[in-house]
């Protein structure tokens, strides 16, 4: 063969193999197992549900994961939830992120949702109770704190299933919305003096506080509270130890620091029947001194000075006699001015002409106790009293105004003579002829209109009567008329108690005289104590009640609704609900700067002995 035809084949083979190049590669890699043809191995996926219980959301609802990988769901809990717990697909929730573990299988991520409630924390006045709210899950428990105001203690809690452990309240398990209720109540604190009777004072030296020192055991004197809020104490009753016939009276001055808790005899003898030394009208002196005596009256002026009028005592012979002398304490000073009346005992009332100011003017020697009020203008007003009219004694109806600035008495109101009825006219209608009748040691308030009010006494009734009283007055010295506002117009009516704590149209106290009374921020009226009449047993009895008057209504508050009830001292300076002073009449009586009501001594008698028992205990019972 010629190389041209060898050379031709060739090229024509060339040309074919070039032509089928293609396919034969083809055909090679498919021989060598190469390509990418549509019988390549899978991936396996797996399907992850999700589902959400009451309460809430999960989203999304499913999802596909490849084999050993993971997804997220949000868990979105719907208003008053929270989420309860996300479980399944081996994940783990981040706030409301929760992420499933490695997925090799179909699995279930379930959301479950928990209810959440709002226990809110209230407390009614005398205490606070923390926190003020609480959110709870359902079927938990919320813990809040209560504490009572000084003077108060807790009486309970309710709602929400609550239990108190000590000061610790727990409440729950809740299982919706709920309130939780602390209720605190004002309870009496004994904070001096004996808890026994006839307790001897201690004096200590003059001048000096000592936390030994004591008045002690008396009734019927006169109280002051000033600038600082510190208690002044004069004079009282101390029973029949050393003078049987007339009794044993004290003019010894006493200051009580409520910061401290210690008393400073400030003046006075230490010994009982101390007469008087009256110096000159006018002129202070350090031998100036009252002499002793119970059932006057008292009252502070603008500068902080301390007034007295009138009372009884005895004389040098130890013959009971009354007094219509007027004297001033400077305690800047420490001393004693006589600055009216007599300086002889048992001096009789001159009237003068009804309404006119002078100054030959007196009421007279006469025993009142309480029966006193200071208007804005520092004019004090006195009613009735047991005392001298005409050379007679007897029990008065007259009302008196006092001008510290001019030293003059004016009669304005009621009658001259003596043991004259009441004129009640029309309950709630102020008259001029209305007047109460004829009485000895009511309680008297002043409103903050400046109205006097009176309630009770021993005294004489609307048909001349005499006996106890419970008869509630006002009177208005704008219009110089007396209102009969409330309770009997006859003496010795039954009392009505009602249920302790619950202001009711027919609680009645019984009728009394030589009880205690105050008012408080709100205006509302209190009494404690004093001494009734039971017309059973035709005795005399003491009280330890505590009433308040609001709004028409009276409420009894505390103490006990028998007679001659004992007192339940509890641990010294302790308030506790238990508390409260034993019966008694007289006691003295103070309001603190705080506005904290203190009560001091008072007298108790047994009937069943004809034995009278003074008192020096000291009790404090917070604002109000």
């Amino acid at each position: 063969m010629q190389r041209d035809d060898i050379g031709d084949r060739v090229d024509k083979s060339s040309n074919l193999l070039r032509g089928a190049a293609p396919c034969v590669a083809i055909i090679l890699l498919a021989a060598c197992g190469g390509g990418s043809s549509g019988n390549s191995p899978s991936v396996t996926t797996y399907a992850v549900t999700a589902t959400a219980g009451t309460g809430g959301s999960i989203s999304p609802a499913t999802a596909t994961v490849d084999a050993g990988g993971t997804t997220q769901f949000t868990v979105t809990p719907a208003s008053g939830y929270v989420v309860g717990g996300v479980t399944g697909c081996g994940g783990a929730l981040s706030g409301s992120t929760y992420t499933t573990g490695a997925v090799n299988a179909n699995c279930t991520v379930m959301a479950s949702f928990t209810a959440q409630y709002t226990v809110t924390a209230t407390a009614g006045g005398g205490g606070t109770v923390s926190p003020s709210s609480a959110t709870v899950n359902s079927g938990g428990t919320a813990t809040f704190t209560v504490t009572p105001d000084s003077g108060h203690v807790l009486d309970f809690v309710t709602g929400c299933g609550a239990t108190l452990s000590g000061n610790t309240v727990i409440a729950g398990p809740v299982t919706g919305d709920c309130l939780v209720v602390a209720q605190f109540s004002a309870a009496f604190t004994w904070m001096g003096g004996s808890n026994t009777t006839d307790a001897a004072g201690i004096y200590g030296v003059h001048g000096v506080p000592a936390a030994a020192n004591v008045p002690g055991a008396r009734d019927g004197g006169i109280t002051w509270t000033d600038a600082s809020g510190n208690l002044w104490l004069f004079g009282g009753f101390a029973g029949y130890a050393h003078n049987p016939t007339s009794g044993d009276f004290l003019n010894d001055l006493w200051e009580y620091s409520p910061s401290t808790g210690e008393w400073t005899w400030m003046s006075g003898s230490n010994t009982v029947g101390a007469q008087g030394s009256y110096g000159t009208k006018g002129v202070a002196a350090a031998t100036n001194v009252p002499a002793a005596r119970s059932n006057e009256i008292s009252w502070t002026d603008a500068n902080g000075n301390l007034w007295l009028f009138g009372g009884g005592g005895t004389d040098s012979t130890g013959a009971f006699v009354t007094y219509d002398d007027i004297w001033k304490y400077a305690p800047s000073s420490g001393e004693w001015t006589w600055e009216g009346g007599s300086n002889t005992t048992n001096a009789n009332a001159v009237y003068g002409a009804q309404g006119v100011a002078a100054a030959s003017n007196t009421p007279g020697g006469r025993l009142m106790s309480d029966t006193v009020w200071t208007d804005s203008a520092g004019n004090v007003w006195l009613f009735g009293g047991y005392g001298y009219s005409a050379g007679a004694l007897g029990y008065m109806s007259d009302l008196w105004k006092y001008s510290p600035a001019s030293g003059e008495w004016t009669w304005v109101a009621g009658s001259n003579a003596l043991n004259t009825g009441g004129v009640y006219g029309t309950r709630g209608v102020a008259a001029p002829a209305n007047r109460p009748g004829a009485r000895y040691i009511p309680v008297t308030w002043v409103d903050g209109n400046g109205n006097f009010w009176l309630f009770g006494g021993y005294g004489y009734d609307s048909a001349g009567a005499p006996g106890e009283l419970n008869d509630l007055w006002v009177y208005s010295p704008s219009s110089n008329e007396w209102t009969y506002v409330w309770g009997s117009t006859t003496a010795n009516p039954t009392g009505v108690y009602g249920t302790r704590g619950l202001p009711e149209a027919g609680n009645s106290p019984p009728p009394r005289s030589q009880a205690v009374g105050w008012t408080d921020a709100k205006g509302n009226l209190w009494m404690f104590g004093g001494e009734g009449y039971d017309t059973s047993k035709g005795l005399y009895h003491r009280f330890n009640d505590l009433w308040e008057y609001s709004a028409g209504e009276w409420t009894w508050v505390a103490g006990s609704s028998t007679f001659d009830a004992t007192g339940a001292y509890g641990t010294l300076t302790v308030a506790a609900a238990a508390n409260v002073p034993g019966a008694r009449a007289e006691p003295f009586k103070w309001r603190d700067a705080s506005g904290n009501v203190w009560l001091f001594g008072g007298f108790q008698y047994d009937d069943s002995t004809s034995t009278r028992f003074e008192m020096n205990d000291l009790w404090k019972y917070p604002a109000q």
